[in-house]
C-alpha cells in the first residue's frame, strides 16, 4: 500500500482534534508555523491541509485574520432521480421546501452559440454547429448553492415555442416536458459525476474558496431515438450540497 500524502495525515489530524473538541466552531487554529513544529512538517504541507479542509467545509479562512473552524451548517440535499423528472414544478424548488429554504434559479440565455467541441462530441453534431446555451444560477434562499450550463442543437428548436428554455408560453418547464411540446420523447439521460476542484469563475458565483471541492456532473438527455437533445455540465460544491441519487426499482 503506498504511504499516505503528509497533507492528508495532516488533515486527519487537525480533524480529529476538532472531533475531540479540543477546537471548538469559532475558535482560531495555532499558526501553521506552530502546527507544523508540532507535527514535524513543513509549513507548505500544513497549509494543504487546511486548504483540504476549508474546500469541505470544515475550516474558513479569514484574510488577515488566520484560520478557524467553521461553524457547522446544514448542507443543501440536491436528489438525482429519473422518477422526479415528470412531476408537477421543480425537482430543485422542491428539495429546497424539504429543508426549509425558497428554492429558486437565475438563469441567461444565448442563442447561436457555436459548440465547442466537447459539447459538439456529446450532443452528436459537428464542432462549430450552433447551439442554445442557458447558464444558471440555482438559489438557496437567495444565495447560490449550484451551477448549471446547459447546451441544445439550435436546429432541434428553432422556429418553435421552446426555442428559449427559460423564455416564452413553455417557460421553465424542463428540458423532458419542452421537448414533448414539439413531439420529441426523451427516454433516458446519463450522468457521468466527477469530483474536481472549483476554477476561480466558479467559487466566485458560489461563495467558496477557490480551488474548492465540487462535483461536475456531465448530463445528456437523449430521445426515445437516441438522439442528444441536450448536455450540461452541473458544478454541485461539497461544501454547501450533499448529492443523492434516487434509483427506481422496476417490478
Amino acid at each position: 500500500m503506498p504511504e499516505q500524502p503528509p497533507y492528508l495525515r495532516i488533515a486527519d489530524v487537525l480533524r480529529q482534534r476538532i472531533s475531540e473538541r479540543e477546537w471548538t466552531p469559532g475558535d482560531r487554529l495555532p499558526s501553521r508555523a506552530q502546527i507544523a513544529q508540532e507535527c514535524g512538517v513543513g509549513e507548505n504541507v500544513v497549509r494543504r491541509a487546511q486548504e483540504l479542509l476549508i474546500s469541505q467545509g470544515v475550516l474558513e479562512g479569514r484574510a488577515g485574520s488566520g484560520t478557524y473552524v467553521a461553524e457547522p451548517r446544514r448542507r443543501v440535499r440536491v436528489v438525482r432521480s429519473s422518477a422526479r423528472e415528470h412531476r408537477e414544478g421543480s425537482p430543485f424548488q422542491a428539495d429546497m421546501q424539504a429543508t426549509g429554504k425558497r428554492g429558486g434559479w437565475e438563469s441567461r440565455t444565448e442563442a447561436k452559440v457555436p459548440a465547442p467541441a466537447e459539447v459538439a462530441s456529446r450532443l452528436g453534431i459537428g464542432e462549430g454547429e450552433l447551439c442554445v446555451r442557458t447558464a444558471y444560477e440555482f438559489l438557496a434562499d437567495g444565495r447560490p448553492v449550484q451551477l448549471s450550463t446547459s447546451w441544445e442543437p439550435y436546429d432541434l428548436t428553432a422556429g418553435t415555442l421552446v426555442v428559449l428554455p427559460e423564455g416564452g408560453p413553455h417557460a421553465g418547464i424542463g428540458v423532458v416536458n419542452r421537448m414533448a411540446e414539439i413531439g420529441i420523447v426523451v427516454s433516458h439521460a446519463v450522468e457521468q459525476p466527477e469530483p474536481r476542484q472549483a476554477t476561480a469563475e466558479e467559487a466566485s458565483l458560489l461563495g467558496i474558496q477557490k480551488a474548492s471541492l465540487v462535483t461536475h456532473i456531465r448530463r445528456t438527455y437523449y430521445s426515445d431515438e437516441g438522439r442528444p437533445v441536450e448536455t450540461a455540465d452541473i458544478i454541485v460544491p461539497a461544501a454547501l450540497c450533499e448529492i443523492v441519487y434516487e434509483v427506481p426499482i422496476s417490478r
